[in-house]
């Protein structure tokens, strides 16, 4: 017994200190399954984040926002489908408009973590309480999760909306999520986010809104069907005055178009933010004109302007057709780049090589009488012929006759080759090489590259393409200053219907009215106008001078004006040459050349002062006085000496062989 109560007694007291093992046991191994658990759902919970991060591709298709040099709008383009959505972010947007948005849709936005447990509490209880759905009790983050993601509105819906609220959270700012928002929330039809929705119904920017536009823009979203203020105005300014807590008035009756200036211009281009050279306001003006213009204009007729800055060739205004319906009259074609006939518009630039070789000078007189080229034998717009005049008149009364003596004069090719040097291709006919009626329109050219070739007579005689989007590239010579400012001083006349003064042009009518030019610059800007049928079928009766001059004077009339030059005296006939390139020199033939008695010899000098006296053997040729060439026809084989004198009394001399052709 006694062994049997010690065994007991021994006994008792073991059960207790196992108890008490398992307890202990018990205690230390909740805390550590407890954590293991938490840090398996965090794992787990970053593993899913990593492999489904929220889906941003909605936010990324947005329209392109083409704006003026100052930032304004010029125009909008709708993203892929017709959408009209932009990217915008909470500091470009009115602050009331944030402040109303938050105070209105989720107080405890700054604070909370993407997700208010007590509203979605809330908002069950008043769901269940009343059997539908009352509220949903989404913060802005799980809003922004919804339009990023949109899904039916179903319990599962809101779990991932949850879910993706606190992803959203851990990436981006407070600020940042709410530009999602306004990126992407609705505003009826095929309007998205705030910038959209605030040129469409108030026709202003998102940074200058009030407090009443603001609560609309804070409404529509929540129904944007329901609420759109131009089919449901009662229930729209119902719910905006509710969050405004005031009578704001009306609510828009229409949406407002939207911008779509200089659309062909732009009609290539893509990108949120396209910035251009162009300004605003002289845009809207200029298209307002040729709208105008438009309306008394014969039928199917269109017409293209455009502005550029003189010194930086910076585009401030382009005009293709004149909007609305008379837009349809061009199509979507931008005729500033369509290949036309310039006419007599190049003249100038044939008149500047002229003056540069020293060829002829502003005040050297020239015949205007008919006079045959080969077979081609040109004649003066009014088919009449002036006589002798100066080159300086010929010029602004663009004469065809001595335009077309100076080009043969100057060289066809070397006059487009030099036109290509700078930058200016000429078109011309399949298998056509340069040639005489260039000086009278035989080629294409777009307004561009015409505006870009007048440009440089406005300044150091030096040619770049005039830009749109970007700075242009450095500038290629064609004319040297002395003698862009020499023809520049030509150009500058009153205009005949009036206009401001100080302004050089020149105008261009190609064959059969197709194309009605006129081009003018002044100290600040160039201006180009064409007038014609975007087909090229003729428009009889059309001249430069009746439907383009009177355009870019009403332009100019626009434009701020700009400073006077002081007057020049125009250059004489004896213009600065490079140095050493004044003395009198045979050009043509070298001495000691050998030519065969096929036909007739071309003999040209350079240099010395008119007239030239050329002669053979001693035997005077005759020659035009205002030449530096003469024509001469051997009379037999064998060796002849030339030789030319200028008025100074200064002469070169060259013996030359005529052998007989074989």
């Amino acid at each position: 017994m006694a062994f049997g109560q010690e065994s007991k007694r021994g006994l008792g007291p073991k059960a207790p200190a196992a108890t008490s093992c398992r307890g202990r046991w018990s205690r230390g191994r909740a805390p550590a399954f407890l954590a293991f658990f938490f840090a398996f759902l965090t794992s787990t919970a970053l593993i899913l984040d990593r492999l489904y991060p929220p889906d941003l591709s909605r936010l990324a298709v947005t329209g392109s926002e083409i704006v003026d040099r100052q930032g304004r709008i010029v125009a909008l383009k709708p993203a892929p489908g017709g959408v009209w959505r932009f990217a915008i972010a909470a500091d470009e947007v009115a602050p009331v408009l944030v402040e109303t948005l938050v105070a209105t849709e989720d107080r405890q936005f700054w604070r909370h973590p993407g997700v208010n447990p007590v509203a979605l509490a809330r908002a069950a209880w008043q769901d269940l309480r009343a059997g539908r759905v009352v509220s949903g009790g989404s913060t802005l983050t799980m809003q922004t999760a919804r339009l990023l993601e949109p899904r039916p509105r179903t319990v599962r819906s809101k779990i991932i909306e949850i879910a993706r609220a606190f992803q959203l959270e851990a990436r981006y700012s407070k600020r940042e999520i709410l530009g999602m928002w306004l990126t992407l929330a609705p505003y009826g039809g095929n309007l998205e986010g705030v910038r959209a929705g605030a040129l469409a119904w108030f026709g202003t920017s998102p940074r200058l809104l009030d407090p009443a536009q603001a609560a609309l823009l804070v409404a529509i979203p929540r129904r944007p069907e329901a609420l759109r203020p131009d089919r449901h105005p009662a229930r729209a300014r119902a719910l905006r005055d509710r969050i405004l807590q005031a009578d704001g008035g009306d609510v828009p009756a229409a949406r407002v178009k939207l911008p779509r200036h200089a659309r062909q211009a732009v009609a290539g281009v893509s990108g949120p933010r396209v910035v251009t050279t162009l300004d605003l306001p002289l845009q809207i003006a200029l298209e307002r004109l040729a709208a105008t213009r438009l309306e008394v204009l014969p039928e199917r007729a269109s017409l293209a302007l455009l502005v550029a800055d003189l010194q930086s060739r910076e585009i401030r205004a382009v005009v293709s057709g004149g909007g609305g319906r008379q837009e349809a009259r061009a199509g979507a074609l931008d005729l500033t780049r369509a290949v036309r006939s310039p006419g007599s518009a190049l003249k100038p630039f044939v008149y500047g090589y002229a003056f540069q070789d020293g060829i002829v000078g502003p005040e050297t007189r020239l015949d205007d009488l008919p006079r045959r080229f080969g077979a081609y034998a040109p004649e003066d717009f009014d088919r009449s012929f002036a006589g002798v005049v100066t080159a300086a008149e010929a010029l602004r009364r663009s004469l065809n006759l001595p335009a077309v003596a100076l080009l043969d004069r100057v060289g066809p090719l070397r006059f487009a080759l030099g036109l290509r040097g700078a930058g200016i291709g000429l078109r011309l006919p399949p298998g056509a090489d340069p040639s005489l009626p260039l000086a009278l329109g035989g080629a294409g050219i777009t307004m561009r590259d015409l505006a870009a070739l007048y440009a440089g007579l406005g300044t150091d005689g030096a040619v770049a393409p005039l830009g749109l989007f970007a700075a242009p590239p450095a500038t290629r010579p064609l004319l040297s200053p002395r003698i862009a400012a020499t023809v520049a001083e030509v150009l500058t006349q009153p205009f005949p219907e009036g206009g401001p003064p100080g302004v050089a042009w020149k105008t261009g009518t190609s064959w059969g009215g197709r194309d009605a030019w006129a081009v003018g610059f002044d100290a600040k800007h160039v201006v180009a106008a064409w007038v014609g049928r975007p087909d090229g079928t003729p428009l009889p009766g059309a001249t430069g001078r009746g439907l383009a001059l009177p355009l870019v004077a009403r332009v100019f009339d626009i434009l701020p004006p700009a400073p006077r030059p002081a007057p020049r005296a125009l250059a004489t006939a004896r213009l600065p040459h490079p140095a050493g390139a004044d003395a009198l020199r045979l050009l043509f033939p070298p001495p000691g050349a050998q030519l065969s008695d096929e036909g007739p010899v071309t003999l040209r000098a350079m240099g010395g002062r008119r007239p030239l006296t050329f002669l053979v053997d001693g035997t005077v040729l005759p020659t035009d006085p205002a030449r530096r060439e003469v024509s001469w026809t051997p009379p037999a084989p064998g060796f002849y000496r030339l030789t030319v004198l200028d008025a100074d009394g200064g002469a070169v001399r060259a013996g030359v062989r005529i052998r007989e052709a074989n």
